[in-house]
């Protein structure tokens, strides 16, 4: 029974023509008190129709419309996406989302907008926004790196998807002005369908006001 559900991003890995009708039935179950929010991921940009702009190709033409008509479709299921805007949830409480680090364009300050003296929770795929924060937040939440997905006793991941390596690979960390993060290892895989010694992860918080 949370009083609220953060969902990371990536939820699609498809061709732009595929149905998402399967998933959203899925997100559709999910209940909140508080409310059910989420952010785009780089490979939702890849089913948009977005990413291969950024191999020096030509993106799809319609690809910020295919990314508005999936924004309200998963608002339809109960799944609001934070765009580089934030929603008070509680008198007392903030959420905050940014677009995709690789493939959109972050904004944590209008993501933060409005927050005033509520504490807030900073939603985003990729940690790599960490050290560059604009300011400090009470926390953020990231995905993106799977931890590492395949870890080696020792060593631990020898293949981490961030500019900073295992800095910001799994679990607690800290972004510029000390604000505290979490990096869940999240449910899927990519690339090889594979874990090691890295299970997936849903993250249950409980958070008191200090």
């Amino acid at each position: 029974r949370p009083d609220l559900i953060l969902l990371g991003g990536d939820f699609l890995d498809l061709r732009p023509e595929t149905d998402p009708a399967p998933l959203l039935a899925e997100l559709a179950r999910l209940r909140a008190s508080l409310g059910v929010y989420g952010v785009w991921g780089n490979h939702d940009y890849d089913s948009f129709g977005r990413r291969v702009s950024r191999r020096g190709g030509q993106a799809r033409p319609d690809w910020a419309q295919r990314r508005a008509d999936l924004t309200d479709a998963f608002a339809r299921a109960g799944v609001r996406v934070l765009l580089n805007r934030g929603q008070a949830v509680r008198d007392d409480l903030w959420v905050g989302g940014v677009d995709d680090f690789l493939q959109g364009e972050v904004d944590v300050l209008a993501a933060l907008a409005g927050a005033g003296e509520r504490a807030t929770l900073l939603l985003s795929h990729n940690p790599d926004i960490l050290p560059d924060l604009p300011g400090p937040a009470g926390l953020v939440l990231c995905g993106h790196t799977h931890g590492g997905q395949i870890r080696l006793p020792l060593i631990g991941a020898p293949v981490v998807p961030s500019r900073y390596g295992q800095r910001y690979a799994l679990g607690w960390v800290r972004g510029a002005y000390g604000t505290p993060a979490y990096v869940s290892r999240g449910l899927g895989t990519s690339g090889l369908p594979l874990r090691n010694l890295c299970p997936p992860e849903v993250t249950v918080l409980t958070l008191t006001p200090v």
